[in-house]
């Protein structure tokens, strides 16, 4: 699925979310990671898909969506794996610009020290970076990353990048609890991004199950001790704690949009109802889907998820 949703995002309304990378190839291996352990880890950047077939895909969303009255604010970058491994994401972006529709990339940094990927992120017009930690064992121990990348190079180019970028840039910081929400670990990130000066910091917890059972978000009071450290360094901080809502459009297609939507976007199991309900159908598609081993019922914080099975 190259396009899925739009969805509701706790960072940008209604999201059409573009999958230009496909399952699980990614430079990451967070714990936290929503979707499992990364299946093809790498750090080089090739050519996933065609750029024209995902901008006949967004399209051909776009299209659908305006049919049934679906609002769309952005068209998110936000698939399977780390979107900046596209090669050719500039030229898809480039293609997408006579949509008149805003355009963001949600990214984990981890290529940001590469030129050309800073050149590519600077013609989106909302950009999201990943910060976990600055201290490299935290780093490897929460990222899990690609044993080529080097931390201190991915700083600098995240430094970089923002001196240069002149759209609306935010970063984005996972906190797990005992991995990165001690008081002096949440210091050392909040002293480094005051430097990218960004237009709002976001603290995020695991919120959806994650690729590993020993991950549980952070307790009450470190959370609240992360926020008011983070806004004496940068001034603007919100939590990404809160659920997205049951918002989810439909289609056309009941199997299809599930599919699209729980393989980067989990969702409750309310969620689902309220969407099944929206597509007047019930929950013998969801039972169907199950049943073919393409979507998976699972547990977290006393909430059913339904996911994407990944191959």
């Amino acid at each position: 699925m190259l396009t899925f949703g739009p969805v509701p995002s706790r960072r940008l309304g209604r999201s059409l979310g573009i999958n230009n990378i496909p399952p699980k190839a990614c430079t990451y291996s967070c714990v936290y990671c929503q979707l499992g352990r990364s299946q093809k880890m790498t750090a080089d950047r090739r050519q996933f898909y065609e750029p024209e077939d995902i901008v006949k895909s967004v399209h051909a969303k776009i299209e659908s969506a305006e049919k049934r009255g679906e609002a769309i604010d952005y068209l998110t970058f936000v698939p399977d794996g780390e979107p900046s491994l596209d090669i050719h994401l500039g030229k898809v972006i480039d293609l997408l610009r006579p949509t008149g529709k805003k355009i963001a990339v949600i990214t984990n940094s981890s290529l940001i020290w590469d030129e050309r990927v800073r050149d590519d992120l600077n013609k989106a017009d909302w950009v999201s970076l990943k910060v976990d930690s600055v201290q490299n064992d935290i780093w490897h121990r929460i990222n899990r990353p690609h044993r080529s990348l080097e931390l201190d190079k991915i700083l600098a180019g995240a430094v970089a990048f923002a001196a240069a970028y002149n759209g609306k840039l935010v970063t984005e910081t996972m906190l797990v609890r005992n991995m990165n929400d001690g008081e002096e670990q949440i210091a050392q990130v909040a002293h480094f991004i005051a430097q990218l000066s960004p237009d709002t910091s976001f603290l995020s917890i695991p919120i959806r199950p994650p690729a590993e059972k020993r991950v549980q978000p952070p307790t009450e009071e470190a959370l609240i001790r992360a926020f008011h450290i983070l806004q004496s360094e940068t001034g603007s901080v919100e939590y990404l704690i809160g659920y997205e809502g049951n918002a989810f459009a439909f289609t056309g297609d009941v199997e299809n949009d599930l599919l699209a939507i729980t393989a980067v976007h989990p969702m409750r199991e309310e969620a689902v109802n309220e969407f099944l309900h929206k597509a007047g159908s019930d929950w013998s598609a969801v039972d169907q889907l199950i049943e073919k081993g393409l979507i998976v019922k699972k547990s977290f914080q006393a909430n059913t998820f339904y996911a994407r099975k990944l191959a």
